[in-house]
């Protein structure tokens, strides 16, 4: 089999070409990284939960109508999804008061916010993916006015189902991350939701314990990440509810 070409690696996934025009295989890769990526390790399996949990979020996404780039899952570690133009921004929707929200308005961790709030960072890791304003999306040209009414719109959408999804299962959605793409249809632009959705870009604490289900655990060394994301995974059925510790977890197709 010839060996595809490499497209794009970053510090979670790898892009390769499609077997199609237009189409890339999104590689989930195992590695952890925060702080813009000063602290760094390798987390076994973690790729793995992350590409079937993104499927399960695209997909339901999907069933209410929200356009994303997700095709089909390849296998254990791999998507098939459509290529798109990235708007060159992070859209973050928090409910909840935490990580640098806390820290810039001295909220505490936790404390419910009036109604969900969209903020928008620069992509750029030189930079530290600096929050940007409205205001200066629209000057620098990296989106129009429709296109950020347009993301919003996306955004506020995915935090509904997300927050949902994840009630049912006794975990509090308390923000999220999403990249958004253009997409276009002849003339026509398209805005879908692009990257990932998974504990990687998400923060999910247990309704009653208040635990962290995502990638604070590594952020603070609270434990293991695998053991967080399977424990996501095992709740909301994408993996089968007898596992333990002890059992080598095995992903439902």
């Amino acid at each position: 089999m010839a060996r595809r070409k490499k497209v794009y690696e970053g510090k979670a996934k790898i892009l390769y070409e499609g077997p199609e025009p237009g189409t890339f295989v999104q590689y989930f890769k195992d590695d952890a990284t925060a702080f813009n990526a000063q602290k760094k390790d390798v987390i076994d399996g973690k790729g793995v939960l992350n590409n079937r949990l993104s499927e399960f979020f695209m997909k339901g996404l999907a069933q209410i109508g929200v356009p994303t780039h997700f095709i089909k899952r390849i296998n254990m570690r791999e998507q098939l999804i459509r290529s798109v133009e990235i708007i060159p921004l992070e859209v973050i929707v928090r409910t909840y008061a935490a990580g640098t929200l806390s820290e810039r308005l001295g909220l505490e961790e936790g404390t419910a916010l009036p109604r969900p709030i969209v903020e928008f960072c620069l992509k750029d890791d030189a930079l530290g993916d600096p929050l940007v304003s409205e205001e200066h999306i629209i000057a620098f040209g990296w989106a129009s006015q429709q296109d950020l009414d347009d993301m919003i719109a996306l955004a506020l959408r995915v935090n509904d189902f997300l927050s949902g999804c994840m009630m049912a299962v006794g975990i509090r959605l308390v923000d999220f991350k999403i990249e958004i793409g253009r997409v276009w249809e002849g003339e026509f632009q398209r805005l879908i939701v692009a990257d990932e959705i998974s504990p990687d870009s998400c923060r999910l604490w247990d309704v009653e314990t208040g635990q962290k289900l995502d990638k604070d655990v590594f952020r603070r060394d609270l434990g293991s990440l695998t053991d967080a994301y399977t424990e996501v995974a095992r709740r909301l059925g994408v993996m089968p509810s007898n596992v333990t510790h002890a059992t080598k977890p095995t992903l439902i197709n």
